[in-house]
C-alpha cells in the first residue's frame, strides 16, 4: 500500500500542485470543450481562450495571498 499511497500522492501533486482551482477551471474547460465538440461545434478556441484566464485568476490569487497585490 506504501508504493500506491506514493503513486498516487505523485499524480495528485503533479495535476493539482499548490491551486486546486486552477486544475478544476482546466478540468471544467476541458469539460465545456468535449461538449461543444460533441453538440457539433467547433471548438478548437475553447481551450486557448480560457487557460490564459485560469493563469492570471491563479496568479492574482496568489499575490493576494503574499499580500503583494
Amino acid at each position: 500500500m506504501n508504493r500506491l499511497g506514493h503513486f498516487l500522492r505523485f499524480w495528485w501533486n503533479f495535476v493539482v500542485g499548490d491551486d486546486w482551482r486552477a486544475a478544476a477551471g482546466l478540468a471544467a474547460a476541458l469539460l465545456v470543450t468535449w461538449g461543444l465538440q460533441r453538440s457539433g461545434v467547433s471548438a478548437w478556441w475553447s481551450l486557448p481562450v480560457a487557460v490564459p484566464l485560469i493563469l492570471v485568476r491563479s496568479v492574482r490569487r496568489e499575490t493576494r495571498r503574499v499580500g503583494r497585490g
